[in-house]
């Protein structure tokens, strides 16, 4: 089967060399952009060079990253609240890092594991508010294995997310056969169509569920995510309709809780929403929202290269190092092929074989690096190609910028954090 797919990739390729283009169009390939490290990443490089050992490091940007907190903290109204998602950051440092810095003790957690660990050390001013809803059997695990040591409190600081009115059902049972008491946040579908109530009637049996169970259940408000309002296309739906779509679901819940079940209103509860693609959008008073949440927004991978993220900076990387550098590319039953694949693309006047692979990443850093298409993926070593005027060297390092951070980042040992080019902290992953 792999020889099928080499022998079909290296006709692909072959067949692109011997065709004639139409329209008088060049034959060959024009060469990719080429050179050496910007001077940012030279000295980069320069650092890592003196670093204890060379293996794939994930990189994050400490300055970078303060830039990012810095312009989401402008865009968080005055009557509203920011909160922190994990899984965006899965380092218990950078959580902590990003806390600090952007001023808040909300979390928003998406995975069992992770709320553990948080648990332990959280102290009575943390806020924690589930990303997604957990299986009751997850919930009643979390609780039997709980260990606090610096005062969290789930009952009060722990707010479960529920998105049907069986999950409330079971949420119910489970307070009650535990004697626990339980705070449920209740998942509204504004528009993403993933889950959660989208219409009043069913949102209204759940809420009389919680009504009739005030002992052991607590209503803590709504989580509404709106990705949608700017991933779909403008042809589609346009963007200021998916939002006043959005906005106005929203307000219709509110309104339910205050009209027909207002012994479950308070000023306190939580109306949660927002991310970092859409955070921008809610920087106003028109948004139904009082708690936005955002995380990939402070590392910035490729995946929110977007519009309404325009003034955030790339702050991660992933840095590996060359094991290996060959003249041209001498590829497995076409080695007679090398002079004809220079010819065709000055790109593969050198190969380089880098520690690792095949992470969800771009090629960033010199320019004019790029996978060999025949050679093909590798969670090992990669082949990478790049022509003469890209001046690298066994132990040179090649960056990538990850397409995603809660993806990739457990995928390392820990972060490097530097500052300036100088590494200042070794940080943790959860995994």
């Amino acid at each position: 089967m792999k020889r099928r797919k080499f022998i079909a990739q290296t006709s692909k390729v072959l067949g692109g060399i011997a065709a004639v283009s139409l329209g008088g169009f060049a034959l060959f390939k024009p060469k990719e952009i080429s050179g050496n490290y910007t001077p940012f990443f030279k000295r980069l490089n320069n650092t890592l060079q003196q670093h204890s050992r060379k293996i794939p490091f994930l990189l994050v940007d400490l300055d970078a990253v303060d830039h990012n907190i810095a312009a989401v903290k402008k865009m968080i109204p005055a009557n509203a609240d920011f909160r922190i998602v994990v899984k965006s950051l899965p380092s218990k440092e950078l959580v902590a890092y990003t806390m600090q810095k952007s001023d808040t003790k909300k979390l928003m957690v998406f995975h069992q594991p992770f709320l553990s660990k948080l648990s332990k050390d959280a102290d009575e001013t943390m806020d924690v508010l589930m990303g997604k809803p957990m299986p009751v059997q997850t919930a009643a695990y979390y609780y039997k294995t709980l260990k606090t040591s610096n005062g969290f409190n789930p009952a009060i600081q722990l707010q479960w997310l529920v998105d049907t009115k069986q999950r409330v059902l079971e949420y119910i049972q489970l307070a009650k056969k535990e004697e626990l008491q339980l705070l449920l946040n209740i998942e509204i579908d504004v528009g993403l169509h993933r889950g959660g109530f989208n219409n009043l009637a069913d949102l209204a049996a759940a809420l009389q569920l919680i009504s009739e169970n005030k002992k052991h259940v607590r209503f803590s408000g709504f989580m509404g995510y709106d990705p949608h309002v700017v991933k779909v296309p403008s042809l589609l739906l346009s963007r200021e309709k998916a939002f006043e779509n959005m906005r106005t679901f929203y307000n219709e819940c509110k309104e339910l809780v205050q009209t027909k079940f207002p012994e479950l209103w308070h000023n306190n509860l939580t109306f949660n929403g927002a991310g970092s693609p859409t955070i921008a959008l809610h920087n106003n008073n028109d948004s139904p929202l009082n708690d936005l949440s955002a995380g990939s927004f402070a590392v910035k991978p490729t995946d929110f290269d977007i519009d309404t993220l325009a003034q955030f900076k790339p702050a991660s990387y992933i840095a590996t190092p060359i094991l290996k550098k060959l003249k041209n590319s001498t590829l497995p039953s076409i080695e007679n092929m090398t002079g004809l694949l220079n010819l065709w693309d000055t790109n593969m006047e050198n190969s380089y074989f880098m520690y690792g692979g095949s992470w969800m990443a771009n090629y960033h850093e010199p320019k004019g690096i790029k996978g060999n298409p025949i050679f093909g993926k590798s969670t090992n070593q990669v082949m990478v190609n790049a022509s003469n005027e890209t001046d690298l060297t066994v132990g040179d390092f090649i960056f990538l910028r990850p397409h995603q951070s809660e993806f990739v980042f457990p995928q390392f040992e820990n972060i490097l954090a530097f500052r300036k080019h100088t590494i200042e902290a070794e940080w943790s992953l959860f995994n």
